[in-house]
């Protein structure tokens, strides 16, 4: 592209086409400083546009957030830079130059997708016109595979994450419409945290059905029933002290062993008897020796508590201590 025949007048806010506007996310905070900045100091970097010739308007390629930033601040007109390209190659530029406002993966996503999609290009020709590997762009592009309109659209207003969409909702929808559309509906009510949403989908993907569709109904009740949990089990172990603790231990272990009986006879068909008896021994071993460390930790002395007197083990002369006078004495 010739960079001579650039342009950068002001253009009037009404002939802007926002055709990517569903591609880009919506971050309040950061439109607000944005719109305090351009108040402060005018708008320092050009917005970039193609012409579409069909409308006489401008398809707004870049400054999304500027064109929303100038609204809020009532003004109807914006600096934009008119590139003489085609659509494709502009929005190819856009993602080669993202060091000028790094894209979120999301947004990425979505000007791939057009590009793929709605431009006919292929992955690898995308690849190399962006500056990108055909990994990086496949990659990208499968964050965007099967996640609904209703769910880009939560990403943009902030309502979930781009890992919580990719991750939890789009497998989730995948598996069960109606429990994905029934848990973003939730999330818009009560939000839960990316790490939060991570714990909430490690328990659904081994929850029973009855509990799944409670836990998708009220997903911010199960993380708090969840934290009580842990707080009574904290609390528990303050109570009963390092005692306490052991034995629970002990009760865990028994557990295991009980959970490790039941599979035995699945154990025995697949011919696996074997290795557990070679994994068994030091467990053996180690249990048999439990009782007698037991007791000799019971029959041995307290450690020594310095506060108390001298230590026997250190026989060397203990230093000066304040006494009362003999006058005092007698």
């Amino acid at each position: 592209m010739d960079t001579a025949a650039l342009q950068t007048p002001e253009v009037d806010l009404h002939r802007l086409e926002l055709r990517f506007a569903e591609a880009r996310l919506l971050e309040p905070r950061a439109i607000e400083s944005l719109a305090r900045s351009i108040e402060q100091s005018g708008q320092l970097i050009a917005c970039i546009a193609v012409p579409d010739a069909e409308n006489n308007r401008l398809i707004l390629v870049d400054g999304y957030r500027r064109v929303l930033a100038l609204r809020r601040l009532g003004r109807d007109t914006a600096w934009v830079e008119s590139w003489t390209c085609d659509l494709a190659q502009a929005l190819l530029m856009v993602l080669a130059q993202a060091g000028r406002r790094p894209f979120a993966a999301l947004e990425e996503a979505l000007l791939l997708q057009e590009l793929v999609h709605g431009q006919g290009l292929s992955e690898r020709e995308v690849a190399r016109r962006s500056g990108r590997d055909v990994s990086w762009v496949s990659r990208r592009l499968e964050l965007v595979c099967g996640v609904s309109d209703s769910v880009l659209a939560a990403v943009r207003q902030g309502v979930v994450s781009t890992w919580a969409a990719t991750r939890v909702l789009a497998p989730l929808a995948r598996a069960n419409t109606a429990q994905a559309t029934e848990l973003l509906a939730a999330l818009a009510a009560a939000p839960l945290t990316t790490r939060e949403l991570q714990t909430w989908f490690r328990y659904y993907r081994t929850s029973p059905r009855a509990a799944r569709a409670r836990m998708v109904s009220h997903p911010r009740l199960f993380i708090q029933s969840l934290r009580a949990q842990d707080e009574q089990r904290a609390d528990t172990r303050l109570r009963e002290g390092l005692e306490g603790q052991c034995a629970n231990d002990v009760r865990q272990l028994l557990t295991l062993i009980k959970r490790l009986r039941q599979q035995l006879p699945a154990l025995s068909r697949e011919g696996l008897l074997d290795s557990l008896r070679g994994a068994l021994i030091p467990l053996r071993t180690a249990l048999d020796d439990l009782p007698s460390e037991l007791t000799r930790s019971a029959d041995h002395d307290p450690p020594f508590d310095p506060r108390c007197g001298p230590d026997p083990a250190n026989p060397g002369q203990e230093p000066a201590r304040n006494q009362p006078c003999i006058e005092t004495l007698a």
